[in-house]
């Protein structure tokens, strides 16, 4: 199949090397700038952001919409969430009804706390397309180790497609119909693991980290329920794989900058030099419960640790005092 990849980040750029594992794919990748662009292909022999890898010379680059998107039989939408609005907007004079949308942007989106399918559907409307989601770095997806990952659409017909480009990969994928449960996990795992951090960061332990892991899945679950998705995709690869994934692990930058906030460092330079995707998500979801009037406590604190300096200790205290 024909494929073009909207975004030329490392994860977009880590999926594009796996699809090249089934030889019938021919991937064509956009990329926002000259300089974003000579930047990859200057390093394509040794690409360090994935630890090294090669770029297959199968993956074409271009900064032009029309090629990318010419012929494309499934387009990968691989932005972070704050560009979905305006990519879907700008694509539109180069696409058609017959393309499958795969979209790999986790978040939603700040202003709005509109979910990511519904900026894309508000400018692109198509029944064809999903959410794929789950425990993926994006240096293990490149480095070909095995992955399972959920595919959420309410057409069940494009999971035979996006089950064909990931032929003979090392990338399983699922299938749900609850697109709503998978972005919502997808974007609100990146909150907890802030909070993980934060609990590495004042010293405690992986038995602490796991309990509140544990205490945000119900939450999660909950907060699913409320919003009109089904509360067993917290079970799923976008669940509680991604969860445990990016909760516990340093190649989260999310976890990373929890660390930090635990040990009260200055994080002024690591926001400005690494997409942090919690930090914007928090407000996100934080107004996306006040606006529905949920009751979510963790994400409160949450909050307020990052965003009003509130002692982290309270993350503590909160999970003694919660029932």
């Amino acid at each position: 199949m024909n494929i073009a990849i909207i975004g030329s980040g490392v994860f977009g750029i880590s999926i594009g090397i796996a699809l090249t594992h089934n030889k019938d794919n021919h991937i064509t990748m956009w990329s926002e700038s000259d300089e974003s662009l000579n930047k990859i292909l200057d390093s394509k022999s040794s690409f360090k952001p994935l630890g090294g890898i090669k770029i297959p010379d199968t993956i074409n680059f271009t900064t032009s919409y029309e090629t990318c998107l010419k012929n494309a039989d499934i387009v990968f939408i691989m932005v972070s969430a704050k560009y979905v609005n305006q990519v879907s907007k700008d694509i539109i004079p180069y696409i058609n009804k017959n393309m499958i949308f795969i979209i790999g942007s986790k978040g939603i989106e700040q202003n709005s706390s509109r979910f990511i399918h519904e900026v894309f559907h508000d400018n692109i409307s198509t029944s064809k397309f999903g959410i794929l989601s789950g425990p993926s770095f994006a240096i293990d997806v490149s480095s070909n180790e095995p992955i399972g990952l959920t595919y959420a659409s309410k057409n069940k017909m494009t999971f035979k497609s996006v089950l064909n480009i990931f032929t003979n990969t090392n990338i399983k994928v699922r299938y749900t119909n609850d697109y709503l449960g998978v972005e919502l996990c997808g974007s609100i795992k990146n909150v907890i693991a802030i909070a993980s951090g934060i609990l590495e960061g004042l010293g405690y332990k992986e038995s602490t980290r796991s309990f509140l892991i544990t205490e945000s899945m119900h939450d999660i679950k909950e907060l699913i329920y409320h919003l009109g998705g089904n509360k067993k995709t917290i079970l799923s690869y976008a669940g509680v794989g991604d969860l445990i994934l990016t909760t516990t692990s340093t190649k989260s930058r999310n976890y990373t900058y929890g660390i930090m906030l635990g040990r009260n460092e200055d994080t002024t330079s690591y926001l400005e030099n690494n997409t942090v995707e919690g930090y914007y998500t928090i407000k996100s979801i934080y107004g996306l419960i006040k606006k529905k009037k949920i009751n979510m406590p963790l994400i409160d604190l949450i909050y307020k640790i990052i965003m009003n300096n509130e002692d982290p200790n309270e993350l503590v205290n909160y999970l003694m005092k919660k029932k």
